[in-house]
């Protein structure tokens, strides 16, 4: 694997360039990491290393109504982060990894990817990459609901707990206790 730097986060969430997705990462300012979350969502942050984002949003007119666009802010949700907080559950970094390759798929399904199996490796090294910034002892939350500790995320998944306006949402919220990322993907 290569060793995380800045290059190669670069090149590794590259592979969500082509999606409708955002992917970044803010410092853990919070014992309770959802607020970080909510800051992350309402785009009220930089990389917390200065490091590459992607955010297919940014700038765009839908941002300047609102801030959090494609999210939905719920009312609770800004007067306490744990609204959300039945909504996410705890998968294994294994998980993360297949979850996170997943998110790179244009229907976010990689039984519907012709040259899957040819893509797999390069694209499960880069979210290992990912996941290095994320030591041991971290955790990583998923939207697709009951089961998502036991879920095979290189098989369609069918369900999953929208937090946006668009039609499908799935997400990965990443924390360690010094960071709070996510990539999110939309279709």
């Amino acid at each position: 694997m290569a060793e995380l730097d800045e290059r190669s986060w670069s090149d590794a969430i590259g592979m969500y360039e082509r999606r409708a997705t955002i992917a970044k990462v803010t410092s853990r300012e919070h014992e309770n990491w959802l607020l970080d979350l909510l800051t992350l969502m309402r785009g009220d942050t930089r990389d917390a290393r200065g490091w590459r984002t992607v955010d297919m949003w940014e700038g765009e007119p839908e941002r300047f109504d609102e801030p959090s666009y494609p999210f939905v802010m719920p009312p609770e949700a800004l007067a306490t982060a744990d609204a959300w907080k039945p909504y996410l559950y705890e998968i294994s970094r294994s998980q993360a990894v297949r979850f996170l390759v997943a998110l790179s798929t244009p229907w976010i399904d990689v039984t519907k990817e012709p040259d899957f199996e040819e893509r797999r490796e390069a694209l499960e090294e880069n979210a290992r990459v990912i996941l290095s910034r994320f030591p041991e002892g971290s955790h990583f939350y998923a939207n697709t609901g009951h089961g998502s500790d036991t879920r095979d995320y290189y098989q369609r998944v069918s369900r999953w707990y929208p937090f946006s306006v668009r039609t499908f949402d799935f997400g990965l919220v990443l924390v360690s206790e010094t960071e709070v990322g996510m990539v999110w993907s939309f279709r």
